[in-house]
């Protein structure tokens, strides 16, 4: 399978219109467009009943102390863990493309409704739900794509993962709450047939964009 993006090039930084967060001197950052990407796959194996797409930033910083602090970096060195920012599933086999805006157009205070996603397809909660817990403006369930927002002091630029499944089931059963950890776990009870990714990289540190 290849996927590849008129919104994302692999390998490359990713445009602030694709992320929650923009830069801003003044604030650090500023709310941004948060527009899904254009996604669009082919080299669809044989047998494929649906597709799972997901994005995730593997690059989250494991302890908080140093987030978004004036006076330090969160140090590179520093334990990363997985965070997940889109999961779109139980898309039928005969969609190998995803429109730029059609899963996200600007950040949703609270949150998106779910799981059920435009076209009868379904999305999972994603990370933002729990980030933002604390929040009282922003606090909410957070369904479908929100795009990076990494924090603006992290020593390093993060990465975010695009994959897309090709599964042997037309819906996948997921246990537990519809979140984006719970739907990969479930990816382990049913055949993969085929899947394919692409990386971009964001970050609000100051720092690295004058780099």
């Amino acid at each position: 399978m290849k996927l590849s993006s008129q919104s994302i090039t692999d390998g490359e930084r990713i445009a602030k219109r694709f992320a929650f967060a923009a830069p801003d001197e003044a604030e650090h950052f500023v709310l941004s467009d948060n527009v899904s990407p254009h996604l669009q796959w082919s080299g669809v194996p044989e047998g494929t009943k649906s597709f799972v797409v997901t994005c995730v930033d593997p690059d989250v910083p494991s302890e908080v102390t140093d987030v978004n602090q004036e006076d330090r970096e969160v140090p590179a060195s520093l334990k990363r863990v997985d965070f997940y920012h889109w999961v779109l599933f139980d898309i039928p086999a005969e969609v190998t493309e995803i429109a730029e805006g059609a899963h996200s157009d600007g950040v949703t205070k609270r949150g998106k409704s779910g799981p059920e996603a435009p076209q009868g397809w379904r999305h999972a909660l994603n990370d933002y739900t729990s980030f933002v817990a604390g929040d009282d403006e922003l606090k909410g369930n957070y369904y479908g794509y929100d795009g990076p927002f990494p924090p603006w002091n992290d020593a390093i630029e993060h990465r975010y993962v695009f994959t897309v499944y090709a599964i042997d089931t037309s819906y996948l059963e997921v246990a537990g709450s519809v979140c984006g950890a719970n739907v990969v776990e479930a990816l382990d009870g049913v055949k993969i047939l085929g899947k394919a990714s692409i990386e971009g990289t964001y970050t609000l540190n100051a720092r690295l964009l004058k780099a």
